[in-house]
């Protein structure tokens, strides 16, 4: 059974969840669940998520205001609240006086009224303090946080909210280990300008003394403005040399997720389970399933409240194989989780599943977009050198009503030109097919491209918007591996279609870049910026590449310019002076173009091999 919660709406923020399963109101909760209910006023609708959190029973007496809401034959018209004259009353919202304004009236005098008013956060943690529930209120995520038998984790990331006129921003952080049990709890003052933020996991179990520890750290940003999302990128490696990257987890927990690959022969696939919420997950309401088939495995282990499991998938589908992959039946309970491939050479690299839409349905007007949208709906990805990498590509359903994709592939040498093309056909939901790039196209020596997953209605089929795919990339004469994934955009083109081309903020069309790449100092940074159009654009980019210090402050900037329908990759060593660089120190660079918008990959790699990989987050 899911967690009977809403966590996402296409209409309006779905905040209550966060605030009832807030970190720091877990101990006033448990207390809360100790209470008897005569009755509830649930003036806002939020019932179901609050019995859901709390595990308590529905009163008998329970009101609404809503009379659509009447539809359930268990609610009753606030109108008789004087009538039946209850007892107590529990109003269900954080805002409780609003409400009383509008019905006090109608309690008797002896009624004890109780709210959620004692599960509120501090009024200084709130940027809009008489809106509760406001998203702005609730910046936060989670993320993989481990430091453990030679492996360590940093997160990077910028305070970007002072462009939005944010001045007073705070850091709250909460570390738990696999138990749930909290490990660390701090608050850090941000300077108002934006600047890099970096929490490494050596510093803070220096700082606070702690054992080895796998678990998740809880993030919330207060006092910002503009928008409540929180970024990040996620580095994690290993004292041999072993380097992989992540980024930040979308932050609601989704029912279903998606693109989770079947591990090959001798490979080991761990899907790590991340508690979200102060409420356990209890034994057989996750489960796993190849995608495609009704036949869903459950997992018999209970995880605590805000708890860590380490799942090897094939304690589930002993018999499922690469290129098969897997549906999650998350029921709410985790934010976007990770999973770490272990290949057959014992090299590890972490990468994450995506929210698997229950909401999109299959969209006919995409078919007739080409003439005024080119290729539409474009998910592009970088192609290595052949001589000394493997790309793989595999499409991956990514909403619950999709049965069939019809999708193909175009692979550009780094200048634009178009050198291959593979036609997948119109892959049904249980597909297991992937392609190797390095089948259909060889670029010479050092060279490099990009490869665009798009349409094919030739093949015939129906899209949805949410097309997607995972890409892994092998070394051909080391172990080291890596791979990312993520969904299709419509790019650099005069018309829109709903929210496309999408903006970093605010309306369509977006038709600039403004991306985050975080450098290290002692390891070599690339970044592969790849100029998608779906349909002609600006024939070249015009972009710069901004390096800050970590407290924000320019130091220098280089150009580059990027052919449409190619790609760039660069180094932050190589295009930068070691001087400057030196200045930089735990600083980060800004990838900014005012003529069109770019897509970027970033990762860290030794020459003598290993390497990590992923998609880049803008603002």
């Amino acid at each position: 059974m899911a967690l009977n919660i809403k966590t996402f709406s296409t209409q309006k923020p779905c905040s209550f969840f966060k605030a009832l399963g807030h970190p720091m109101v877990a101990s006033a909760l448990a207390a809360f669940k100790q209470k008897s209910l005569s009755a509830i006023y649930d003036p806002e609708g939020h019932l179901d998520d609050f019995l859901a959190m709390t595990s308590l029973e529905a009163p008998l007496h329970v009101y609404v205001q809503a009379v659509e809401a009447l539809a359930e034959a268990s609610k009753l018209p606030l109108s008789q609240l004087a009538k039946d004259a209850p007892p107590a009353l529990l109003i269900l919202s954080f805002d409780p006086e609003k409400h009383l304004e509008q019905m006090g009236h109608l309690l008797p005098p002896s009624c004890i009224v109780t709210s959620l008013k004692g599960l509120r956060l501090p009024d200084t943690m709130l940027t809009d303090p008489k809106n509760y529930l406001a998203d702005i209120n609730f910046a936060t995520n989670f993320s993989f946080f481990r430091d453990e038998g030679g492996w360590h984790t940093r997160l990077k990331s910028a305070n970007y909210w002072p462009k939005y006129g944010a001045k007073d921003i705070r850091l709250h952080a909460i570390l738990f280990d696999d138990k749930g049990n909290v490990l660390a709890q701090w608050e850090d003052a941000l300077a108002p300008t934006v600047h890099s933020l970096v929490i490494e996991s050596e510093v803070i179990k220096k700082r606070f003394n702690l054992p080895d520890f796998t678990g998740q750290l809880f993030v919330h940003m207060t006092g910002v403005k503009g928008h409540s999302i929180v970024k990040y990128a996620l580095d994690t490696f290993h004292e041999d040399g072993t380097l992989s990257a992540t980024h930040d987890a979308n932050a609601w927990p989704s029912a279903y997720f998606a693109g989770l690959p079947a591990p090959r022969e001798g490979e080991q696939v761990i899907l790590w389970l991340q508690n979200s919420h102060p409420v356990p997950v209890p034994q057989g309401d996750v489960s796993l399933n190849l995608m495609g088939s009704d036949d869903a495995v459950s997992f018999e282990r209970a995880i605590p409240p805000f708890g860590t499991y380490a799942l090897d998938v094939s304690s589930l589908l002993p018999k499922a194989r690469w290129p098969q992959q897997l549906e999650l039946h998350g029921g709410h309970y985790f934010v976007r989780p990770r999973y770490e491939v272990v290949n057959a050479k014992g090299y590890r690299c972490i990468a994450h599943v995506n929210v698997e839409r229950h909401d999109l349905k299959p969209d006919p007007k995409l078919k007739d977009l080409t003439p005024f949208l080119g290729k539409g709906f474009i998910l592009p990805a970088p192609v290595f050198p052949t001589n000394q990498y493997t790309t793989s590509v595999l499409p991956t359903p990514m909403s619950r009503e999709a049965r069939f994709m019809p999708v193909k592939a175009l692979v550009y040498d780094q200048d634009g030109a178009l050198k291959a093309t593979h036609a997948f056909g119109n892959l049904p939901r249980n597909h297991h097919e992937a392609l190797v790039v390095n089948d259909i196209v060889a670029f010479e020596d050092e060279a490099y491209g990009h490869v665009e997953l798009v349409y094919d209605f030739s093949a015939g089929g129906e899209g949805d918007g949410w097309l997607h795919g995972l890409f892994r990339y092998e070394h051909k004469t080391h172990a080291a591996q890596a791979e990312t994934s993520f969904g299709s955009h419509i790019f650099n083109t005069a018309m829109t279609y709903k929210n496309e081309p999408q903006s970093y903020k605010g309306p369509p069309p977006g038709l600039s870049t403004g991306l985050f790449l975080r450098v290290d100092d002692d390891v070599e940074t690339f970044c592969h910026l790849i100029y998608p159009i779906s349909s002609p654009w600006h024939s070249t980019s015009d972009t710069r590449l901004s390096l800050h210090t970590k407290e924000g402050a320019l130091l220098t900037e280089v150009s580059l310019t990027i052919p449409q329908s190619g790609s760039r990759m660069w180094v932050y060593q190589d295009t930068f002076s070691a001087t400057d660089r030196a200045k930089a120190r735990d600083g980060y660079v800004m990838i900014q173009d005012k003529t069109c918008r770019l897509f970027g990959y970033h990762g860290l790699r030794h020459k003598r091999g290993p390497f990590s990989l992923d998609h880049m987050f803008g603002f």
